[in-house]
């Protein structure tokens, strides 16, 4: 039974209301001054206390205060006549859980004591009986899927149901979602395998990496606005939902929006195409300065800023200040934050940030960060705790001040992979585990997306007989070499490269400041 301390100098008259609360199951403890309830509470375990604001001795927000310091974790209802808008500030800034004006009814009493101690399994129960009675109708509708924008909106739907069970115990229902997910994953598998070639033909197709700069960016320099243009690398559109609420305080959401990332879903490939505007097929005709192949050495993502600025005269901006500064360590970021003020008149600032992947890759080569991402749901967590304490926080708080209007995105997501798919190939094959390029290989085709002619997806090759192959859903390639040895080492880790909603269906966002 829940134990409720009700404090308030003239308590008497509030019989009704304390009968009500007891016969819907409240244990009601009362006093009339601040004093007594300081005692009581060192006394005694309350789930939640009402406080009167006005009362002789100890003021409402006196004992308020007192209270926060002996209990910080306990609810308080301030309760008040009072109206002024300065003691509802103080009351909220001393972290009540509710207000209410009197005269009060105990209808109202009762719903401010649901939200407090019953408000998280209330919506943990609404969420579980909404995917319950949604269930049949996602499985009906993913088998009628035929277009990149219902896929989408699909996409969007479970994303949504999974983001709500996070606050379910029903780990079971958790379970179903999983299953749900996956079948959806080889049907958008087999959606992009029957698509994606045509794309590149004159086939209908949605946003692509080398079309999004073109598409948001621009317009908004040209609009006269300054941007600030952030790549977070590897980040997942259900990570950008758990994120954006901590963004909420500093920034409008003017747009946002769902792209396509180009196969191969992999940094050296959609980030170079997001920066040059051009797929990398057309990279290494036009800018072979710019390209670096799989197999030569060197960082394949050093010449981001000048492909960008390529890309702004193509657009015909370039007058405009363009500044580029990439960030791979947290000492980087420190210093980026630290000199930041000294680009406050760029007219478009690029950041591109590096923690969401090495935090993906680390998964797979430490057992601590194994055991913190151990799931989709758990990674979401991480990264929002992450940015909560981060430098790219400060950074973008500074930008919403500067007045830049925001532009986030990435360029690709990443996907946990648990099955394996033996691959044969030479030693010269690519050695991500999501796609592999040459020739000569021998592979199950059933586990992937195979392009005979790489050039006919816009990418470069290096002989006339390379082709390419993408792995689908949660599949990884694994070489008969220590075939066990390898399986056991990535099987649930997070790889890009191949095809799955989480590594193509990637989000961006307008923001604008506060």
């Amino acid at each position: 039974m829940p134990n409720i301390l009700w404090v308030d100098d003239e308590i008497d008259m509030l019989k009704g209301h304390l009968l009500f609360l007891e016969g819907k199951g409240y244990a009601i403890t009362t006093c009339n001054n601040g004093a007594d309830a300081l005692d009581l509470v060192q006394e005694t375990a309350f789930d939640a206390v009402f406080l009167d604001e006005n009362m002789p001795g100890l003021s409402g927000l006196e004992t308020l205060e007192k209270i926060k310091d002996l209990v910080p974790e306990l609810p308080v209802v301030m309760i008040t006549k009072s109206e002024e808008e300065q003691i509802m500030e103080m009351a909220i800034g001393s972290k009540i859980a509710d207000y209410l004006i009197k005269p009060v009814n105990p209808n109202q009493v009762l719903l401010s004591l649901k939200k407090i101690l019953d408000g998280r399994q209330l919506v943990s129960q609404a969420a579980t009986r909404g995917y319950q009675q949604e269930f049949g109708r996602l499985t009906m509708d993913m088998q009628q899927l035929r277009t990149w924008e219902e896929w989408a909106t699909f996409y969007k739907k479970l994303l949504q149901w999974e983001l709500k069970l996070d606050e379910s115990p029903e780990e079971g229902l958790k379970g179903v979602l999983a299953s749900q997910k996956k079948e959806a994953n080889e049907l958008f598998a087999r959606f992009i395998a029957n698509n994606y070639q045509q794309w590149f033909s004159g086939s209908e197709r949605p946003m692509l990496s080398h079309e999004l700069v073109g598409k948001v960016v621009a317009p908004q320099l040209r609009q006269g606005e300054k941007v600030f243009f952030l790549v977070m690398d590897n980040l997942r559109y259900d990570q950008w939902l758990a994120i954006k609420p901590v963004l909420s305080p500093y920034f409008h959401h003017k747009e946002e929006g769902l792209y396509n990332s180009i196969l191969p879903s992999a940094t050296q490939y959609a980030r170079n195409a997001l920066f040059a505007g051009m797929m990398p097929a057309d990279i290494k005709a036009s800018q072979p300065q710019y390209w670096v192949e799989d197999h030569e050495e060197g960082s394949k993502n050093q010449f981001e800023g000048e492909l960008l600025d390529a890309q702004l005269v193509k657009l015909g901006l370039g007058d405009k200040k363009s500044v580029y500064q990439k960030v791979t360590n947290l000492r980087g970021a420190n210093r980026l934050y630290d000199t930041i003020h000294q680009h406050k008149n760029a007219d478009v600032l690029t950041v591109v940030y590096n923690f969401v992947d090495a935090l993906s890759h680390a998964k797979t080569d430490t057992e601590v960060v194994r055991e913190l991402a151990s799931d989709d749901s758990a990674y979401r967590r991480l990264v929002k705790t992450w940015l909560e304490g981060s430098p790219l926080l400060k950074m973008l708080q500074w930008a919403s001040q500067q007045g830049f209007t925001v532009v986030l995105t990435t360029d690709h997501g990443t996907v946990n992979v648990h099955r394996p798919s033996k691959v044969v190939g030479t030693k010269h094959l690519t050695t991500n585990l999501r796609y592999k390029s040459g020739n000569g290989m021998s592979y199950q085709s059933k586990h992937s997306f195979v392009v005979k002619d790489p050039n006919k997806i816009g990418l470069p090759k290096q002989h006339i007989a390379d082709e390419c192959i993408f792995a689908l859903s949660d599949l990884f390639y694994v070489y008969p070499n220590r075939y066990n040895h390898f399986v056991q080492y990535y099987r649930n880790t997070y790889q890009h490269g191949g095809v799955s909603l989480e590594e193509l269906i990637i989000p961006y966002a307008v923001l604008t400041a506060k």
